[in-house]
């Protein structure tokens, strides 16, 4: 799993590190984030004038995703709450269209080896 994890660009060995070398904890945690994230549903079909929620949604999964070092979805989750909270609806939808096929290729490679 950890291996396939790098290669997608998840930062495995800090992760590990971060959970005090404890490498099935850190597994426990890496599904407990696919299961957060199939439950968060992030998509571009909000409103354009309320997406408070899309923002809270993001933002627990970037928190998420950089306690694990899944660095992709952390970049990728920090600029798309940056544009939302400044307002630039187009440019976060058009960002979590390119971070989705990233998150699904992280979470079902989590999904398969737990």
């Amino acid at each position: 799993m950890f291996d396939e994890l790098k290669q997608l660009g998840v930062n495995t060995e800090d992760g590990i590190f971060r959970f005090m070398n404890n490498e099935d904890l850190y597994k426990r945690m890496l599904i407990a984030f696919a299961e957060m994230v199939r439950g968060a549903q992030v998509t571009t079909e909000f409103d354009n004038k309320t997406y408070d929620k899309e923002i809270e949604k993001i933002h627990a999964l970037k928190g998420a995703a950089g306690n694990l070092s899944i660095e992709p979805l952390y970049i990728g989750y920090t600029e798309i709450v940056r544009l939302l909270r400044e307002g630039n609806v187009a440019e976060a939808k058009a960002a979590i269209t390119k971070i989705l096929p990233t998150q699904n290729q992280i979470t079902e490679c989590i999904e398969k080896h737990s």
